[in-house]
């Protein structure tokens, strides 16, 4: 990966790779082959959610890769708060997955009106410290959330994976996080809305001087703003376009260029509102 590290240590001691696959909007039945086209291709985080409904082809696809366990990163998420629920949730996650633990496993809501995001976080801090889960995160947490979830625990998330694009970067978020130790993970990284980016004159240019595509300077863009990123495809032809974005670098005035397009406004869920 030019001049970036490919993987970040986390908290915990975890060593999570800075670039992976994401698995949102597959369903089971593609799972199994659009994430043995990634591992196939280079990928080693695999991220995915009980919400998404595709643990089980995930799963598939990782028993039958013949990769050792060891060499993969494997994530997932928990929508059901409660701590009892929590610990079941992970139960028939590894169940379903087909393995004994998970890398990371990240709350994937706050649910502000549910108030018991908390009480959740503590079972994951218990699931990691018996080894069901390496590593313990959230995903769309706010400074809010995360600064109540330290205040009452003592405990920090390693991760928290939020929606993050140029068109809503959250540098505040990622300030707070690069000062608390938690390492920003990208979901939705090429926008949500289109292939709005795509056309925007700064990352055309971009594109253009690099000899790349504007999803490449996108992916590259988020990589040298420190997050880890999952970009998801269940094209083969784009699965591999997204993992070429390791070997060139943006300048300095590439990376501007592409911050100023930052509009401070969510294209996804309000981490407030969904519950």
């Amino acid at each position: 990966m030019s001049e970036l590290s490919t993987t970040i240590t986390l908290t915990g001691g975890a060593e999570i790779p800075r670039y992976g696959y994401g698995t949102f909007r597959i369903d089971d039945a593609e799972a199994a082959a659009a994430v043995t086209a990634a591992l196939d291709t280079g990928y080693r985080l695999i991220d995915t959610a009980v919400g998404y409904q595709n643990e089980v082809g995930v799963g598939r696809a990782i028993n039958g890769s013949g990769l050792k366990r060891e060499e993969l990163f494997l994530t997932s998420k928990v929508w059901d708060h409660g701590y009892d629920e929590v610990r079941r949730n992970l139960e028939e996650s590894l169940e379903r997955l087909g393995t004994d633990y998970l890398d990371l496993y990240l709350l994937h809501w706050p649910r502000p009106e549910v108030d018991r995001y908390v009480e959740s976080w503590r079972a994951l801090v218990d699931a990691r410290s018996e080894g069901l889960i390496r590593s313990a995160g959230v995903s769309n947490f706010t400074v809010e959330h995360l600064t109540r979830v330290q205040a009452e625990t003592g405990t920090v998330p390693e991760v928290n994976q939020v929606e993050l694009h140029p068109y809503f970067s959250q540098p505040e978020l990622r300030a707070y996080h690069d000062e608390h130790g938690v390492v920003t993970e990208s979901w939705g990284p090429l926008g949500l809305r289109g292939e709005g980016l795509f056309e925007e004159a700064a990352v055309r240019a971009v594109a253009e001087a690099q000899g790349r595509t504007p999803a490449q300077v996108v992916l590259r863009w988020n990589l040298q703003r420190g997050n880890v990123v999952i970009p998801k495809s269940v094209t083969p032809a784009r699965i591999r376009e997204n993992w070429e974005v390791l070997d060139f670098a943006l300048t300095d005035d590439e990376l501007a260029a592409v911050d100023a397009l930052d509009t401070g406004r969510r294209q996804g869920g309000d981490p407030a509102d969904v519950n």
